[in-house]
Parts: structure tokens; C-alpha cells; sequence
């Protein structure tokens, strides 16, 4: 008796942790890209996109974002080139050999200025991107009132054709066991707890440059 208690107790718990979530990534490459012959890759930082904050209850002063909500363009640019500088068979242009492309640029649209960087640091592509959402947890990771919250897309542009080749959009906001409770299968991944916004944004990126990587390296049916 006192163990069936025991075990209920427990998978009550599990249910009302964190470890499940409700976001998505899709991926689409362009129908030519493996004829494009991208070996080259470089990564220029995402831009954030502005969204409409919600209005502060009088007399509350308005909320401060936290460093890892002010910094997410960077952040998402080096979890990209981190995930990329990881699989092999392609080469992935240094975050400094970027930097120092991307210095003393004449005024410029940002087709031209990213051809520009492109060609400077012989790269066949551009990864760039845009943080449309970047909203930390509030807690800890074993008891969070509110979940990380992350939404990017990044876009692969061919910089000799300036098109956009590759395209992945990510948006997941993590939910609780009984709030998703097909998702369970969750807990072998991540265990038991509650990811911060760049835990989460690492996840998506890994998944997002795993597909890319298959796309560009696989070899086309004989």
C-alpha cells in the first residue's frame, strides 16, 4: 500500500514538472540548393525584431529586460557558428575574420552590405537571422513561475546570388507535463526541469543547423 502511495506521489510530481514543450521548427532549403556548392559558410548576427511590449501597472516601474534578453542577437550568433564549427565537412568562417569584414563598410542596403562581408571572407553563404522573441525564465530550473520563452528564424543567402537558399523557424515556449502530456517522451531528453532562454535557443539551433548539414552534405542519388 505505502508503495503505490509512494509511486503515485512521484508521477504526480513528474506530471506537474517541467521537461515537455509545445514549439516547432520547420525547415525548407530552396529546390536547387545542392547544385549551389556551399562549402563556405559565415554567420553575421541575427537582428531583433521589435515587438509591442505589454502596457505596466500603474505606479510599477516597467520591467528591465535581463542580459540574456539584451544580448540575444549575439547570443543567437554564437550558438549558430558554435553549432556549425561542430559537424565537419564544410567550412565555417571565424567570428573575428566576420568582425573584421564587416569594419570600415561604405553606407550601404543590407543586400549590398552582406554580399560585401560575404566576399570579403570568401564565403558561398551568409547565415543571418531574426530574434522575433527572447523571454528568460522566471526561477530556476527545478521551479519556474514563468518559462523561457524563444521564436528566431535563420536564412541561408547565397552570396553570389544573393537569394535565400535555406530557411528555418523555430518557436517554442515550454510547457509543463500537465499542460503537454504527449510530450513526456521529452523527460529522456532534457530531463526533468526548466530551460533558460538560451538553453532553449541552443536546443533549436542544433536541430536547425543538424538539417542544413544534411541537406549540404549528402551526397545526390548515382
Amino acid at each position: 500500500m505505502f508503495k503505490s502511495i509512494a509511486l503515485a506521489v512521484i508521477l504526480c510530481a513528474i506530471v506537474y514538472a517541467c521537461g515537455s514543450t509545445t514549439g516547432s521548427l520547420q525547415s525548407r532549403p530552396s529546390s536547387d540548393i545542392e547544385s549551389r556548392r556551399i562549402r563556405r559558410i559565415a554567420v553575421l548576427p541575427p537582428t531583433m525584431v521589435a515587438t509591442a511590449t505589454q502596457p505596466s501597472l500603474p505606479f510599477n516601474p516597467p520591467a528591465v529586460p535581463r542580459t540574456s534578453e539584451r544580448e540575444a542577437p549575439e547570443s543567437i550568433a554564437r550558438f549558430t557558428h558554435a553549432a556549425l564549427v561542430a559537424l565537419p565537412n564544410w567550412q565555417i568562417v571565424s567570428e573575428s575574420e566576420v568582425r573584421e569584414a564587416a569594419t570600415n563598410l561604405p553606407p550601404s542596403s543590407a543586400e549590398d552590405r552582406l554580399k560585401r562581408i560575404g566576399e570579403r571572407v570568401y564565403a558561398d553563404a551568409v547565415m543571418m537571422g531574426r530574434v522575433q522573441r527572447y523571454r528568460e525564465r522566471v526561477g530556476d530550473e527545478w521551479g519556474a513561475k514563468s518559462p523561457a520563452s524563444v521564436a528566431f528564424i535563420l536564412d541561408l543567402v547565397d552570396v553570389r546570388r544573393g537569394d535565400i537558399i535555406w530557411t528555418a523557424r523555430f518557436d517554442e515556449t515550454q510547457k509543463s507535463l500537465s499542460e503537454s502530456i504527449f510530450s513526456i517522451g521529452a523527460i529522456g531528453e532534457r530531463g526533468v526541469r526548466w530551460l533558460s532562454a538560451d538553453q532553449l535557443a541552443q536546443e533549436g539551433i542544433k536541430k536547425a543547423v543538424g538539417q542544413l548539414h544534411d541537406v549540404l552534405t549528402r551526397r545526390p542519388a548515382s
